[in-house]
């Protein structure tokens, strides 16, 4: 959900005018831009449903939470966008400058972020039998028991409710986590999260990154679940049994909420559309669609929740609480990273391109001071490797960034990436093939990944079919590449890497590398 998907508009209803089968609108026709989550795709059905007895046709711009938060408090949500839809205000109501440009907000559905576990999985750990709390998941995830993949906390909501949930249980004082308690509750959250064997950026890769890995089309070790929405869990193709943890879990309410920045007639439309969507015939039909909760308490649940009376857990008020926790797990709790970039250096990088490249780079060791990007930098702990390449591949460069303060490390990776020039021919995938040889065999200790950035087509060396070669004659050296479209790189031949390797196509060509370089981090 990083900013190449705040540049994909999506017109999720369109006002049937001029068709004799369609009722005509109950109010005058207007327009709602949303700034919304990607996962509030599913509900096309039910807002075009809307559009029609409503006359208000909603227009959303995804982006993940934190980059909406950011939006919001910069100012250039105002006038851009007449209303925000997250999973969840917290965040954004926790920063001044957000919180202020929030106006009425309309809670419209309730979905807990849960973990889901095959079903033989749940009976082997004894789940079936008794809830655990997330405390008992924390132990069996430390003894190896099951794995699971979760979206990155600093990219999609439901990791960063997850991370709230299990520290606010841990902590177990029945109020939010403070940021003094976290290395009170470290020790439990590192078991917890050393189960964690995929990350993602967005709920719907890891989703589908997960069904792949399951069915084998895709490489990669196979994980055993999931931590996501109960709604995602619910309408997988593979059907998973949901764990309510006893002690509570964090819930998105999804709050259409419109800005103070809105017009009057944007105000009206906002109400006009909230009041349909929380009627009750409407709540039952999101229900029965997306197996998200009703909001409105007269609207039963169906037959299909058998777990009805959860337990919230408190969720920090704070911004410094909220931050404190996210920079514990990138830089304690997680796995560390190793990371790989083959970077082209090719004579077409000249002039813009490499000045491009280096200041990517060089964002990531910590110049990037948005939001956003202070988390989705270099981390502690983590091996970054810089392989440029022209006509033959470069000579690659290591760093290992230490606990606690890399600060001298990052500024070596700086100046690495300042002192690249533009020289010579293209040969991606003799590079690609170098950058296999120097990984060897994954480290299940970490997570590992190749990110590969070319501007243009392969001219030396290696076609595409001798990396292909060499990726089927060791198929347990797998690591997913997240390719970078740039200048005039070939589309095709990068997607067919993106899906060898498991991994997925990123966009430059219409937005900064910067911004790509700081999505892919979601992903590592």
């Amino acid at each position: 959900m990083g900013r190449k998907a705040l540049a994909s508009v999506l017109a999720v209803a369109a006002v049937l005018a001029g068709c004799d089968s369609a009722p005509e609108p109950a109010a005058e026709s207007a327009v709602l831009r949303v700034l919304a989550g990607s996962e509030l795709a599913d509900l096309e059905p039910v807002l075009d449903e809307a559009a029609r007895v409503t006359g208000v046709r909603v227009e959303f711009t995804f982006t993940g939470t934190l980059e909406g938060t950011e939006t919001l408090a910069s100012g250039e949500a105002d006038g851009a966008f007449d209303a925000v839809w997250f999973s969840s205000n917290r965040y954004p109501r926790s920063l001044p400058e957000a919180d202020r440009r929030l106006g009425d907000e309309v809670k419209i559905m309730r979905s807990p972020v849960v973990l889901g576990l095959p079903e033989a999985k749940v009976r082997e750990l004894g789940w079936d039998r008794t809830r655990p709390t997330w405390a008992d998941i924390a132990e069996a995830a430390g003894q190896g028991r099951f794995t699971y993949g979760m979206t990155d906390p600093s990219a999609s909501n439901s990791g960063f409710s997850a991370l709230v949930g299990v520290a606010s249980a841990l902590a177990g004082t029945g109020d939010a986590v403070t940021p003094d308690q976290i290395d009170a509750v470290a020790p439990a959250m590192t078991r917890f999260f050393s189960a964690q064997k995929l990350s993602a950026g967005s709920s719907g890769w890891l989703s589908e990154e997960y069904q792949r890995r399951l069915a084998g089309t895709a490489p990669g070790p196979k994980v055993d679940g999931l931590i996501n929405y109960e709604s995602v869990l619910r309408t997988l193709p593979t059907p998973l049994t949901v764990v309510y943890p006893a002690d509570g879990v964090v819930t998105a309410d999804y709050p259409l909420t419109v800005l103070t920045s809105a017009s009057a007639d944007a105000r009206a439309a906002h109400q006009r559309l909230a009041d349909h969507l929380r009627s009750p015939e409407t709540q039952r039909r999101i229900m029965a669609d997306t197996y998200r909760r009703p909001a409105v308490p007269g609207v039963a649940l169906s037959d299909e929740f058998a777990v009805r009376d959860l337990v919230e857990l408190p969720f920090p008020a704070t911004q410094d609480a909220m931050d404190a926790l996210l920079r514990a797990y990138f830089n304690e709790l997680r796995r560390p990273s190793r990371t790989l970039y083959v970077l082209d250096t090719s004579g077409s990088m000249q002039g813009e391109r490499i000045a491009g490249l280096k200041s990517a780079l060089v964002a990531l060791t910590g110049a990037d001071g948005s939001l956003v990007g202070r988390y989705r930098g270099f981390r502690s702990r983590e091996e970054v490797t810089l392989l440029p390449f022209g006509t033959v591949p470069g000579r690659p460069r290591t760093f290992t960034l230490p606990p606690g303060d890399p600060a001298a490390e990052l500024a070596r990776i700086s100046a690495y990436a300042e002192a690249l020039t533009a020289r010579g021919g293209t040969a991606i995938y003799d590079s690609l093939v170098r950058a296999y040889e120097l990984l060897g065999d994954p480290d299940p200790a970490r997570f590992t990944s190749i990110v590969l950035m070319t501007d243009g087509e392969n001219r030396n060396g290696s076609p595409l079919t001798a990396f292909e070669r060499e990726l089927r004659a060791s198929p347990s050296r797998a690591v997913p590449v997240f390719t970078v479209l740039y200048g005039e790189s070939h589309a095709a031949d990068m997607t067919r890497v993106a899906e060898l390797t498991g991994g997925e196509v990123f966009d430059a060509r219409s937005s900064s590398l910067a911004e790509v370089f700081r999505d892919i981090r979601g992903y590592q």
